[in-house]
């Protein structure tokens, strides 16, 4: 690295040195974060990859019993979290390692989670997913956050700072990127705002303290950037964010791909098998005559070893509150593959592939104990409801985007469905 470089970067780190964060972030959004994993165990291994001072790591110790390897390039940062575990009395659950996150030391399959809070740009989202997927063991998760675009039409202005640091992409983007990469997508969280101002607030308190007469050329540099940074968040900030993915491995058993036309007589086979009568079979029937309703690539199949149709699974074109939704159903496995992960396999694939076409929300009505493992709530939550009478915990909804502000109001079902 040139001189200037690295002069460069003490100055940075110079700026940053104690700060309570290194990127937007917070202990609500961490805690947030880690739900959105799923299980883990009692005991659960976690690489903190890019742990910076440990704030994630300190959170992950105490609250979720878990054996943290906090990893980075930066030792003072280590050593500043080595600090805090000993005084929390972590010492015990908090390891550190000063190595390159980019090609983490340790043997396939060594670990339950891998975290990632605000760290994975520096070696870029694409390698992120590439390099980490190994390190997991069976049913262990990545969860790490990325900034990206959070409107349609960003700015020339936002476009501009962005394409010269770090070239930003949309949630549907960046989810077919995880897809791509071998993952499904168990969860999606948009941070706040507060999160941007638990690390902007006592950064630009600290930047606004010096004196760029006085500082170096670097510490100058170093300045003009921050201050810049915190302005492009001041003027722009609601055409860009970060947000958090939970993500785990696909199942390779159950490759899902959509629905061909011949596949029509087994997809209606198996949801005649499926249920008691063939309502739900004769259901998709009408669903793909509706040209308002059915939506190409968003009916799925599950395949079996023997390339037969294993499970099924359909999103089509619902309205709540006037905005365009999905509803999901039917959902079926045909019996001889059922409690073996085809069903479950087809309707994470479903979501990821609406995920991916930017859609916002969907809608079910079932069992909450099953749908519950997809990140569905109850739908009254979100202050959406269905314009007739079924249990409140059996309406479920989930927002695929993250965001705070999906689509709310009654449901409008396509018209097959009856109601």
């Amino acid at each position: 690295m040139p001189e200037s470089d690295d002069a460069f970067r003490d100055a940075f780190f110079a700026l940053h040195h104690g700060l309570p964060r290194q990127g937007p972030g917070s202990d609500a959004t961490t805690r947030r974060l880690l739900g959105l994993a799923g299980p883990l165990g009692q005991r659960p291994r976690v690489l903190d990859l890019g742990c910076g001072p440990g704030r994630a790591a300190l959170l992950l110790a105490a609250e979720a019993g878990a054996e943290v390897t906090a990893v980075d390039l930066h030792r003072p940062f280590l050593d500043e979290l080595r600090r805090a575990g000993d005084a929390r009395g972590l010492a015990g659950r908090v390891r550190t390692v000063h190595a390159d996150m980019g090609d983490p030391p340790f043997p396939d399959g060594s670990f339950d989670l891998v975290w990632a809070e605000g760290s994975a740009y520096a070696i870029g989202f694409d390698t992120a997913l590439r390099r980490w997927r190994r390190l997991l063991a069976p049913g262990g998760a990545l969860v790490l956050t990325e900034c990206e675009w959070t409107c349609a039409e960003p700015s020339t202005s936002a476009r501009a700072f962005w394409d010269g640091h770090y070239p930003l992409r949309t949630t549907a983007a960046n989810t077919a990127a995880a897809v791509g990469a071998g993952y499904h997508v168990a969860g999606v969280l948009r941070q706040p705002e507060s999160d941007w101002q638990e690390y902007y607030g006592p950064l630009g308190d600290r930047a606004a303290a010096v004196d760029p007469r006085t500082a170096s050329e670097a510490a100058a540099a170093v300045l003009e950037a921050t201050r810049a940074e915190i302005a492009m968040r001041r003027d722009h900030g609601r055409e860009y964010g970060y947000t958090g993915y939970a993500l785990r491995p696909a199942d390779p058993r159950w490759p899902v791909r959509p629905e061909t036309d011949a596949d029509v007589p087994a997809v209606y086979a198996v949801n005649a098998a499926a249920f008691p009568t063939r309502d739900e079979a004769e259901l998709v029937d009408a669903l793909r005559r509706d040209p308002r309703a059915w939506l190409p690539g968003l009916s799925r199949v599950a395949e079996a070893p023997d390339g037969s149709v294993a499970a099924y699974a359909l999103l089509t074109r619902c309205l709540v509150g006037g905005e365009p939704a999905l509803a999901l159903a039917p959902c079926a496995t045909a019996p001889q593959h059922r409690r073996q992960g085809a069903g479950s396999a087809v309707i994470r694939a479903v979501l990821d592939a609406a995920r991916i076409r930017g859609e916002r929300l969907v809608v079910v009505l079932g069992h909450p104990e099953y749908y519950r493992r997809f990140g569905f709530g109850p739908a009254s939550r979100l202050d959406v409801r269905p314009g007739f009478e079924v249990p409140d915990e059996a309406m479920m909804a989930v927002v695929l985007d993250g965001s705070a502000d999906p689509p709310r109001g009654t449901i409008t079902y396509p018209e097959a469905f009856g109601v």
